[in-house]
């Protein structure tokens, strides 16, 4: 068994929210979500977080269930969108979105961070806690990243709900 990528529960958010690195508090389903995954999730011996609430909450209630420690690393946290923080998708300017989608990786038209930085951060902090038995929780980007490693290009138009968690393929992060 490689590492679990979870994604965090649900945020407290309107549907549509652009919110990568906003610190935003779980939504109100939170504790009947992480208590079944706490129970559901096989068996982990280390647990390390994004330190955004929605995931670090999360994360110190499986640990609490499960009696373990947690390791917060702040190289999980979720893409940096800039000035489209906190802006509904739908009113983002077409222009910008046309940018990002005709070169994905490296246009950054919201002036943050591009997912070629969002890949190399997340790809650094997945090898540097790669193992057997380690639950990552995390946001859908980062865990996009780690996918694009065995799915290609694909991985970026890849979904996962919310408290969503997939298995890595063991060793896949001890590459260069």
């Amino acid at each position: 068994m490689g590492m679990i990528l979870l994604r965090h529960t649900r945020p407290d958010a309107p549907e549509g929210l652009c919110y990568g690195r906003l610190d935003l508090p779980p939504a109100a389903c939170f504790a009947a979500h992480a208590a079944a995954l706490a129970n559901d999730l096989p068996p982990i011996t280390r647990i390390v977080t994004s330190p955004l609430q929605r995931c670090k909450l999360l994360a110190q209630a499986i640990a609490a269930a499960r009696n373990l420690p947690v390791v917060t690393d702040l190289r999980l946290r979720e893409m940096d969108f800039g000035a489209w923080e906190g802006r509904l998708w739908s009113d983002l300017p077409r222009a910008e979105l046309d940018a990002w989608a005709a070169d994905l990786l490296h246009a950054r038209p919201h002036g943050g961070e591009s997912v070629a930085q969002l890949r190399d951060r997340a790809l650094t902090a997945l090898r540097a806690h790669a193992g057997q038995k380690v639950l990552v929780v995390t946001h859908h980007g980062v865990i996009k990243c780690a996918r694009q490693l065995t799915e290609g290009d694909s991985a970026w138009q890849s979904t996962l709900n919310f408290g969503g968690w997939l298995r890595s393929e063991p060793n896949i992060f001890h590459a260069a």
